[in-house]
């Protein structure tokens, strides 16, 4: 806990947040670039959000989750503009994915900036990013005003959460913020396409389908 440096007590505080408003928002966004941990709603899962560019943070969440440092975590950002900050090499494919479904539930993996922590990337260089849509999400990484990390709040390998009550109590425990935004929709979460590969690869199909990203890229499912 960061009692000192979030203002808050040693109990994770859980804020109502159903709709974005500014207090929580400047609170939690506070917290968030001080070093802390909030779970918040994307619009499937709970997830875990942290400084994505304090190591410090970035060794929280894999400690919270139990996730091994080998896989990396995928980051939320704000707009295109510091979208086109973190990562390098787009495609004119990438950028029309982006244009088509962004904010949204497609994550793209792209070739990650020098100053993206290699901790961040689990040392591949790429990086998964997208710009959440709900409303929450939205507003609390605009408050933050940087990338913030977007991984699913659950311990590794287990199935994500779309309520506060059905996080691991261990996870709970490693909050300091909770913004709680009631039940959420479920599912996969986000759709994952490698953009850094050649043809693009879906190595998680989510809240995007398959069939509209190759709608998107004029593409035709193959046959096998």
């Amino acid at each position: 806990m960061f009692p000192d440096r979030c203002g808050f007590s040693d109990t994770t505080e859980i804020l109502s947040s159903r709709l974005p408003d500014t207090a929580s928002m400047a609170r939690a966004s506070r917290c968030i670039r001080e070093g802390g941990l909030v779970i918040f709603p994307t619009s499937c899962l709970y997830g875990i959000g942290v400084d994505a560019l304090n190591p410090e943070a970035i060794q929280r969440v894999f400690q919270a989750k139990g996730r091994p440092e080998i896989k990396p975590l995928l980051i939320l950002v704000p707009d295109m503009a510091s979208a086109l900050n973190q990562v390098e090499d787009l495609s004119s494919e990438a950028l029309r994915l982006m244009e088509i479904f962004w904010p949204g539930g497609l994550t793209l993996v792209l070739r990650a900036k020098g100053h993206l922590l290699p901790s961040l990337t689990a040392g591949t260089g790429k990086i998964g990013i997208r710009i959440p849509q709900h409303p929450v999400a939205a507003a609390l990484v605009r408050a933050v005003g940087g990338p913030i990390t977007g991984t699913s709040a659950n311990l590794s390998g287990q199935p994500g959460a779309a309520r506060v009550a059905d996080v691991d109590p261990s996870v709970r425990r490693t909050a300091d913020l909770i913004l709680d935004a009631g039940p959420l929709q479920g599912g996969a979460g986000s759709t994952v396409l490698d953009m850094t590969l050649s043809p693009p690869r879906i190595l998680r199909e989510g809240a995007v389908s398959a069939e509209k990203i190759l709608n998107a890229l004029g593409r035709k499912r193959q046959s096998r």
